[in-house]
């Protein structure tokens, strides 16, 4: 009985996903930006570590009735990807036909890239970009480039989903995991001390941000290009 309700309680954190999810879009109606990013990044958390519970308590075996998967992917589909686009879209950083092609690009792309099959690698890393604008779309709002310089990103990420080109998961992928975790860490640390100054552009978060994010994106595919100490690389 207790192995069960331990699955069940995995299972119901899960959904609370979907929750953080509509308050998020509900303050990106209303365009508080970093109402929205405090939600998604609650949401965030909540993905990065419902996965270890749930293998920690079988809740395939425990509680089959419930697709944790599924939940899963419908609320990432929200919280990494739709919400997002549609705070890039709303927020002025675009102008004009840009939002609209940025928008679509990545909503589009993105719901081709989750139904592949072949997303995840062999070392639980991800076998192209893994659809992380969450994450992008908050370090665009504390930098604030110039309008192409978000488009030309946007593109070439796009793109990045279906390319030959892994990227870690911080948590599952375990070569450099203890620098990864950290990073991931420290990248949500300075994403709410950026929030919390409302994107001052002088803020040390920005530069912290910058610093974490480049980690995040270059050391897949760095693992590609410096082999292994035993000699194999897990590639996509």
């Amino acid at each position: 009985m207790k192995e069960r309700f331990q699955a069940l309680s995995v299972h119901l954190l899960t959904a609370t996903g979907a929750v953080l999810a509509l308050l998020a879009i509900l303050a990106a109606v209303q365009g508080r930006w970093s109402a929205m990013f405090i939600w998604l990044i609650a949401a965030m958390i909540v993905d990065g570590i419902d996965g270890p519970l749930a293998r920690r308590y079988g809740v395939k075996a425990n509680w089959p009735t419930l697709d944790g998967v599924v939940m899963d992917l419908m609320i990432d589909y929200m919280t990494w990807i739709f919400i997002p686009a549609f705070a890039l879209f709303q927020s002025g950083l675009l102008p004009g036909w840009t939002g609209w092609v940025c928008a679509i690009a990545i909503v589009y792309g993105s719901i081709i890239y989750m139904a592949d099959t072949r997303m995840k690698t062999r070392d639980n890393s991800f076998a192209g970009f893994p659809a992380c604008w969450n994450m992008l779309v908050l370090v665009l709002f504390a930098l604030k480039p110039a309008h192409w310089v978000i488009v030309v990103v946007v593109i070439v990420l796009t793109i990045a989903m279906f390319l030959p080109v892994k990227f870690i998961h911080p948590v599952r992928t375990e070569r450099w995991r203890e620098v990864s975790l950290p990073m991931m860490a420290a990248w949500v640390g300075f994403a709410v001390w950026a929030i919390a100054v409302d994107f001052h552009p002088q803020s040390w978060a920005l530069w912290g941000l910058m610093i974490t994010s480049v980690w995040l994106m270059l050391a897949g595919p760095l693992q590609q290009i410096i082999p292994e100490r035993r000699g194999r690389e897990q590639r996509p």
